[in-house]
């Protein structure tokens, strides 16, 4: 029998201490105050206690706050449950995929440090998509030699990514959008690579070994090269084979099924002539990866793509919007043109910036817009050349082209379908010594197949021309080159093309230099130019024709233009989306409601 509990006595008196001061009597209730509190009304919230180690809850809104925020460090992201998954989903993949194995230190393994990287994805209207934690290896620790050989991985042109574009418009193919997850993952090393334990993972039974890598993880320099000749490689096994135009342009044509893959690092974008053909591939990629299948393409590499009766609209919305809102003009007002018409800039003028960062992120953000927007090349083409010493007059130039961009921020590509047999039409200009600085002239050139618009190119000249004819017929030269190699493109998607292509100049000399040999002694110093030309012509692959200088569409990618004259080439160039699409934003939805907030915000 357990022995009987002794029962609970109340706790002696302790008889006060004569010395001890006589006890205070309480004060009397204080009055009533008039004034309502959230007490006096009942309302109160319940306390909650804590060890150290749990923290207070956060209200609701400051929570949103927090969960829009990407942290820096692995400090920062551990008191987030949020980003702890993330970092637990990547680490089980990692080690899913055998990434690595635990070794003991040596002497003579130095291993490379790691860390985290967090970012938030999403959606192309500007919702979280998921929260992603990446865990990236210091490559700038490897040693050239011994951790590490050859590094360069090619990608996607952007011309190419047109090209098929147009295509699968034409020929009414479907287009697929794949993701591969931990991309770099899968590629296999050729070399001896260690590196440290990922911060807050370190294993406790073995805390002090390195991680032999087996697999390239992300920040190695090799890691690209590896995952590209990964895929390359199973792509190769299944019948496909690479183009010779673009080494990330992948063809599979089997009788009359054909399958085009465009590879961006780790975005994939297929189309083809059989959409039960698409979905098997997509099966057996799936099988080999760890494939994320997004459905119709949509949103790709910063590009909104929608399809809207037959066409395809390209543009960069939400780009634009993240932009204006990162350099504060999301309320400017918008100019006429990107660039004014009598502005030239120098390398000298105006007083050098204390901080030419934000410059240069702000140029190297512009050059990317570029790819939906050529009406813009010039400008960007201009202020980028300012990058290594930018002044103000300079910052001045980039802000007005983003209050311009801000003016015509739907704006984009419009391909529609052309017929199975169509034409390159190439519009090429130059403005003879344009720059002040070095008196280099500019090239700029247009490229359509049919009517759609596929590539173009505003750039200063790399030597200096003797007269307007020299650089009018080294721009000819570039735009020959260049539709040259779209013609090889063309015809290894199968594409018939009509002969010759049609390159317009509004320059009469230079038409008759490309026809004419005996011009030779007044071309002898751009002789590479001129028989490159001449061959193409004499060929019967190129004709060169001559174009009245108001009908030349290139004029807009070499000088800048007064405001008729700009949206008259513009208008040829990119057209507004759609107010009609359905399931996306509309037009300067996203900077209105910008601007309510800020309204109601200031009238609070």
């Amino acid at each position: 029998m357990e022995p009987a509990q002794a029962p609970l006595l109340p706790a002696p008196l302790v008889p006060a201490d004569p010395t001890s001061p006589p006890p205070i009597e309480p004060a009397p209730p204080a009055p009533a105050h008039p004034m309502r509190t959230r007490l006096r009304d009942g309302i109160s919230q319940p306390k909650t206690r804590t060890d150290g180690t749990v923290r207070y809850p956060v209200p609701h809104a400051l929570l949103i706050v927090l969960d829009d925020v990407e942290p820096t460090c692995f400090s920062q992201a551990s008191k987030h449950p949020l980003w702890c998954a993330a970092m637990s989903e990547e680490i089980n993949a990692l080690l899913r995929n055998q990434t690595w194995s635990l070794v003991p230190p040596s002497p003579t393994h130095i291993p490379v440090g790691c860390k985290w990287v967090f970012r938030i994805k999403r959606h192309s209207d500007g919702t979280i998509e998921r929260y992603k934690a990446r865990l990236v290896a210091k490559g700038f620790h490897q040693r050239p030699g011994i951790d590490y050989f050859e590094t360069f991985s090619p990608v996607v042109k952007p011309a190419t990514i047109r090209t098929v574009l147009s295509l699968a418009v034409s020929r009414r193919w479907s287009l697929r959008q794949l993701d591969v997850k931990n991309a770099f993952l899968h590629g296999f090393l050729q070399e001896d690579v260690y590196m440290v334990q990922p911060p807050g993972f370190v294993n406790p039974a073995h805390p002090t070994h390195i991680c032999k890598l087996h697999k390239s993880l992300y920040g190695l320099k090799q890691a690209p090269r590896a995952w590209f000749n990964r895929i390359s490689t199973f792509l190769l096994s299944l019948g496909f084979s690479r183009s010779l135009a673009d080494s990330s342009l992948f063809i599979f044509q089997q009788g009359s099924h054909t399958i085009f893959l465009l590879l961006y690092v780790d975005d994939i974008v297929i189309t083809g002539s059989d959409p039960s053909l698409l979905q098997t591939f997509i099966s057996l990629l799936s099988r080999q990866f760890d494939i994320k299948d997004l459905g119709p393409l949509s949103y790709f590499l910063g590009l909104q793509v929608v399809s809207h009766d037959g066409a395809l609209h390209l543009n960069q919305l939400k780009y634009v919007h993240d932009l204006l809102h990162k350099s504060n003009l999301l309320h400017a007002k918008p100019p006429s043109t990107p660039i004014a018409a009598k502005s030239v800039l120098t390398a000298n003028d105006g007083d050098l910036l204390t901080s030419p960062t934000e410059y240069r992120e702000l140029v190297g953000s512009l050059q990317y817009l570029t790819l939906t927007r050529p009406y813009i090349s010039f400008a960007v083409n201009t202020v980028a050349q300012f990058m290594s010493s930018p002044r103000s007059p300079h910052m001045v130039a980039v802000k007005r082209i983003l209050r311009y961009v801000k003016g015509t921020i739907d704006f984009g590509l419009h391909f529609t379908p052309q017929s199975p047999s169509t034409r390159l039409i190439v519009y090429s200009d130059a403005d003879w010594a344009g720059c002040p600085d070095s008196r280099r002239s500019t090239t700029g050139y247009l490229i359509y197949l049919g009517s759609n618009l596929i590539s173009w190119c505003s750039k200063k000249q790399p030597t200096v021309s003797r007269s307007s004819a020299e650089s009018e017929y080294r721009a000819l030269a570039h735009a020959c080159a260049e539709s040259s190699w779209l013609c090889s493109l063309l015809y290894e998607l199968g594409v018939r093309l009509h002969f010759p292509v049609l390159m317009h100049c509004d320059n009469l000399s230079t038409t008759y230099m490309a026809a004419n040999p005996v011009f030779h002694a007044r071309t002898r110093h751009i002789e590479l130019d001129y028989h490159f030309v001449r061959e193409k012509v004499a060929l019967g692959s190129h004709q060169v024709c001559f174009i009245p200088s108001v009908d030349q569409q290139a004029d807009l990618l070499t000088k800048p233009l007064h405001k008729p004259r700009h949206h008259l080439l513009c208008s040829k160039l990119v057209r507004p989306r759609p107010l009609s699409l359905q399931g996306g934003v509309k037009p300067h939805a996203l900077i209105k409601e910008e601007e309510s907030e800020t309204d109601s915000s200031q009238s609070q």
